[in-house]
């Protein structure tokens, strides 16, 4: 048995003097419903739990129609689906939040921890990336935003460097007529892991034409994975089984799968294509309704 020590600040400059006294070992508490259980099994090394979620900026949860959308990293699931304005503005994000675990995991669980956990099958990232989120970082040094698909950096490790705090991510507005959808593949409902993940979102000019689109898939690479040549073959098309096609064939040629006990890479490689085929036309069907 070890000791564990726990803080929980009140706001964000507290957290990094917190982080920088405690060394190394601290961990960010945002739901903790992978890293106790990491801490437990030997995963991860921590001897400081850091509770984030009495810190305001990473509590927030607003939207604005200029701005976006704000979710502050230690937002509870069950908040961001709850949210009137989020089910309206950002589908595919609900869809990733009701994903991750069951009812009480998503009391805790979130999505600014799930992004921190940099697991290649994390089911919100491929929605954060297809509605072109960007990530908030704080640190003693001042703050930093990177696009979300630029954070993860191999299974289980990203772009925060020691004493670096993820506050928030920023969604940007998105377009009048858009919609979007996130879609995952598991064999049976007690694995709660994607095989593979979709998350697909463009937007229609009043003309019927595609104007811009975002595509990205989880569990077919080493991080999650932005598509960008998929949503690029789609601008200037009317939505449709064709352009959806061609879509869904460019990612599920971009897909770089490994073969584990949850699948083969061949038909990891087939789902990225049916996945992304499906939530583009679950997005198109969410725009005409």
């Amino acid at each position: 048995m070890r000791a564990i020590q726990y803080a929980a600040p009140r706001s964000v400059d507290d957290a990094l003097a917190v982080l920088q006294e405690a060394g190394s070992n601290a961990r960010i508490l945002a739901g903790g419903t992978d890293l106790i259980v990491q801490a437990r099994t030997g995963l991860r090394e921590t001897e400081f739990f850091v509770d984030a979620k009495r810190i305001p900026d990473l509590m927030e949860l607003t939207f604005d129609p200029e701005r976006g959308l704000t979710l502050g990293a230690a937002v509870p699931c069950h908040r961001i689906y709850a949210e009137e304005a989020v089910r309206r503005h950002y589908p595919a994000l609900c869809d990733a939040a009701s994903l991750i675990g069951g009812t009480a995991i998503q009391g805790r669980a979130s999505v600014g921890g799930n992004l921190c956990n940099s697991g290649p099958a994390g089911d919100s990232i491929p929605a954060l990336i297809a509605h072109g989120a960007m990530a908030r970082i704080a640190s003693p040094r001042g703050e930093r935003e990177l696009p979300v698909e630029e954070f993860c950096t191999a299974p289980g490790r990203n772009v925060l460097e020691p004493y670096e705090l993820l506050v928030s991510l920023q969604l940007p507005a998105p377009a009048a007529r858009s919609g979007s959808r996130y879609l995952r593949f598991i064999p049976r409902n007690e694995m709660d892991i994607a095989v593979v993940g979709a998350g697909a979102y463009f937007a229609v000019s009043e003309a019927g034409r595609i104007t811009a689109a975002r595509v990205a898939l989880g569990a077919v690479a080493p991080t999650p994975l932005f598509v960008p040549e998929a949503g690029e073959s789609l601008i200037g098309k009317a939505p449709g089984e064709a352009a959806f096609a061609e879509a869904a064939e460019i990612a599920r040629n971009a897909a770089r799968p490994i073969t584990d006990m949850r699948g083969t890479a061949e038909h990891r490689k087939h789902l990225a294509g049916v996945l992304t085929r499906r939530a583009l036309q679950g997005a198109w069907e969410r725009i005409e309704s």
